[in-house]
């Protein structure tokens, strides 16, 4: 579990980037979306949009969708 602040999914995820670089690039591609096999819920709701705000309460899970043959 990693703790992070943010007003919205983007700040979220900017914050964990500064404190482990180079997360944010497993999450988001080079055009600023998510990653397509990159699930993420807040509060077990799912949510695409980066600009989703958040409030302190709020848990947020990424999961990465696992394949293989």
């Amino acid at each position: 579990m990693i703790e992070a602040e943010g007003q919205t999914l983007g700040d979220l995820l900017a914050d964990i980037e500064r404190r482990h670089p180079g997360f944010r690039f497993r999450i988001i591609d080079e055009q600023g979306a998510v990653r397509e096999h990159i699930k993420i819920f807040i509060n077990e709701d799912p949510i695409r949009d980066l600009k989703n705000p958040l409030s302190p309460q709020d848990v947020v899970h990424i999961v990465a969708a696992l394949s293989g043959g």
